[in-house]
């Protein structure tokens, strides 16, 4: 293990996304967030069968930082129950895991190859 998770979020608009996305790497919680546009959704809420256009972020922390992650996304979001889950970075690139560490740190990438997240 690597002490690296990536956490997957759905939001009902780009532009509460790219809103969510900003705030995480703007504080240092996230390293790199992808957002990936347009994905389709079905879920049961409250009885109904949906079927939603969402976007999806898929967001690269620290299990170290996942508390203050979920605690900044669930008060930006819009949803009444946000998806929030957390999943192991079992192994990587050490220098992809070495640039999350330093952008997690808040110290920024010296490699610009580095930097696409």
């Amino acid at each position: 293990m690597t002490g690296k998770i990536v956490v997957l979020s759905t939001c009902g608009s780009e532009e509460e996304a790219v809103r969510i996305a900003k705030k995480l790497i703007e504080g240092h919680i996230a390293a790199c967030v992808n957002l990936v546009p347009r994905i389709r959704s079905f879920y049961r809420w409250q009885g109904k069968l949906e079927d939603s256009a969402e976007w999806l972020l898929v967001i690269k922390t620290s299990r170290a930082r996942f508390a203050a992650l979920r605690t900044v996304l669930e008060a930006a979001h819009s949803y009444e129950l946000p998806e929030v889950l957390a999943l192991p970075i079992v192994d990587g690139s050490p220098n992809y895991l070495a640039w999350l560490d330093t952008e997690l740190d808040g110290e920024h990438a010296a490699d610009p190859e580095t930097e696409n997240g």
